[in-house]
């Protein structure tokens, strides 16, 4: 049966409203394991929003907010990135200390960033640019090393067959043309090219199920099967999706939108932890597209230090940039890249490959683990000496960086750390061997 829907779905005979009695437990391949793996241990990575709104330089939901979908449309004609450098984009990223990209395919407003077929509203067929820059981007990622994940949008703001959701409510869709079935199986021949044509994909992040949280009658997206689709397809690939929810069956990764793990000051992330990998996806400044006057950069320290808290908390980073209309990285995060990348060439150790503390963060900072060395993160110490909670049994402490010693004594269940100064840097680490 769920061969027969898959296939279906491909030919573009759509599929059943209701999967009923075909659901099943999911039980992850050893290759989802091993990619689950791989993924905790880079815990740094790069989001790119890029699209025909970048012209616009209002962000990447500008679409959302009035102009009619046919006008807006119009921009594709006049985009040519003529400074798109696939490799330089990866190098810089890479010399960032980030290990993964995740890049828009197909945002909400419909445009696709690759060479589909099931379209001519893409970045071949309809810009004077006609090259598929994800098979660029794809062919960079591999002969560098960066793995390569595929953001791809549930919801779209242009085609009449998508059943219209709480967004994009006025760029001109017609009336009655709604059709489930047909922008299903859409969706899933797309992503079957992107699977496909594009080596091997490390993770699809899907974002727009919440479109439809407020429908009277709850919205069966069918994401069961099209997960199944993904993992049967590639083995390995990782299905994440940022719908603010507990993560559902056949998800691998759980995602916190502008907020880490725990945290909900942005409204978006109030749920529940599981077990699965963590990533916290934020932006570098205020918009994930381009926008000409968002300017605000987050410095250094503060990114820096947002990346170890996320560590501290066994999550990873996915820190955003948005491309400028003319294919470049924005000079201000091209800046960001190198001074982190600066910061990882020395303290990368402490971050890739680890977990999460033993202990919640403290005032003073955070902590990372890897086997029996745990990494104290002081970044905000009020006084030279620093508490450690819990009786973990020291058997060595040395500043990171000069393996100098460090002094320790008991104070009860506790252990308090004479760091000798109040630490400046951006972060102080102190390297503990402990007992297993």
């Amino acid at each position: 049966m769920r061969a027969a829907m898959i296939a279906a779905v491909m030919s573009g005979a759509g599929a059943p409203a209701v999967i009923g009695n075909d659901t099943v437990a999911y039980i992850p391949t050893q290759e989802v394991l091993d990619s689950r793996k791989a993924f905790s241990d880079d815990r740094f990575g790069i989001f790119i929003h890029w699209g025909i709104y970048s012209m616009f330089g209002q962000g990447e939901w500008y679409l959302n907010y009035g102009p009619h979908a046919d006008e807006y449309a119009k921009a594709a004609g006049g985009f040519y990135p003529a400074n798109f450098d696939a490799a330089q984009w990866v190098r810089d990223i890479k010399e960032s200390g980030a290990r993964y990209i995740c890049i828009t395919s197909r945002h909400h407003d419909g445009f696709s960033m690759f060479d589909t077929a099931e379209s001519d509203y893409d970045i071949v067929d309809a810009t004077p640019f006609k090259r598929d820059i994800l098979k660029e981007l794809a062919e960079e990622c591999q002969k560098q090393g960066i793995s390569l994940h595929f953001y791809y949008s549930h919801l779209d703001w242009t085609r009449p067959d998508y059943p219209k959701g709480r967004t994009g409510r006025t760029t001109g869709r017609p009336e009655g043309k709604e059709d489930w079935n047909s922008y299903y199986g859409f969706m899933n021949r797309q992503l079957k090219e992107l699977l496909t044509n594009y080596g091997p994909i490390r993770a699809i992040w899907f974002d727009g199920w919440w479109d439809h949280d407020e429908d009277a009658t709850p919205f069966d997206w069918q994401l069961e099967e099209q997960y199944r689709m993904i993992h049967d397809i590639q083995p390995g690939c990782l299905v994440g999706n940022n719908h603010h929810q507990t993560p559902f069956p056949g998800e691998d990764i759980q995602i916190f939108e502008r907020d880490l793990p725990g945290e909900n000051t942005a409204g978006l992330s109030g749920q529940e932890i599981s077990r699965l990998p963590l990533e916290t996806c934020n932006t570098m400044n205020g918009m994930w597209g381009y926008k000409v006057n968002d300017t605000n950069y987050k410095d250094s320290k503060t990114l820096i230090r947002y990346l170890v808290k996320a560590a501290g908390m066994g999550a990873n980073l996915l820190m955003n940039i948005g491309p400028q209309p003319d294919g470049q990285l924005p000079e201000a995060a091209r800046d960001r890249l190198k001074e982190i990348g600066d910061w990882m060439k020395t303290y990368g150790e402490t971050i890739y490959a680890t977990e999460a503390g033993p202990f919640e963060a403290r005032s003073w900072g955070t902590s990372t683990r890897k086997g029996n060395r745990l990494f104290l993160h002081v970044t905000a110490a009020e006084s030279e000496d620093i508490l450690i909670p819990g009786d973990i049994k020291i058997r060595k402490a040395k500043d990171f960086v000069s393996g100098k010693p460090v002094k320790y004594t008991r104070a009860g269940e506790s252990t308090v750390i004479h760091l000798g100064r109040i630490p400046t840097e951006t972060d102080y680490v102190v390297e503990l061997e402990i007992a297993d």
